[in-house]
């Protein structure tokens, strides 16, 4: 008796839930300036689109944040930053989990890309190379930046993590745990730290 009144209760909060996230994603992607037009979200992300920065989702993009929606082991929400001046623009028929997409000056997703739970793509070094400026109130000002691409049907998989400069090609795979530091061919898999060829797709 008690499981099916636990079930039941669950149901009920859970559709409440649901309802409530769907209010909030849509407020937090409007009050950004997110362009889109259908987009499926299971829990709330976090994004920040900071003046003179733009970020387009294509159509039936999806999301899962934090472990309900995809439970791997990732509970963080998915995170979308977007820096003064930078242009993250994603495809259609994409789908993430709790990834972390930051961009201070380019990321391109193509369509029907997948990118796997705790993914993160970074444009930027964050900080300066040169320890002298790294250590001085400039850091910020001369940290490296180069664009990002991962074109349409590629798959990231989980707790990858994709360094700038790299472009991912069509129909490629980036194995699960993935360092990639260099650029990826079409049709090819790749793993490992850092990320090496496999082998291709056939």
């Amino acid at each position: 008796m008690f499981s099916l009144v636990y079930k039941a209760t669950r149901k009920i909060y859970g559709t409440f839930l649901k309802f409530l996230e769907k209010i909030v994603t849509l407020v937090v992607l409007k009050g950004n300036k997110v362009i889109f037009s259908s987009v499926n979200s299971v829990g709330v992300p976090y994004v920040v689109v900071a003046k003179g920065g733009s970020l387009s989702l294509g159509v039936n993009f999806s999301m899962n944040n934090g472990i309900k929606g995809n439970p791997i082991g990732c509970y963080q929400k998915c995170t979308f930053f977007v820096d003064r001046g930078a242009v993250m623009k994603i495809g259609s028929n994409v789908g993430i989990s709790q990834a972390a997409l930051i961009c201070h000056t380019q990321i391109t997703i193509g369509d029907n890309v997948k990118i796997g739970g705790g993914v993160k793509v970074f444009d930027t070094d964050f900080h300066s190379l040169d320890p002298v400026i790294r250590a001085s109130k400039d850091d910020f000002k001369y940290k490296e930046k180069a664009p990002v691409e991962i074109k349409s049907n590629a798959f990231i998989g989980a707790d990858s993590i994709i360094l700038k400069g790299v472009t991912i090609g069509c129909n490629s795979i980036v194995g699960a745990g993935s360092l990639v530091a260099k650029s990826i061919p079409d049709n090819q898999i790749w793993a490992g730290n850092p990320a090496k060829f496999i082998k291709n797709i056939e």
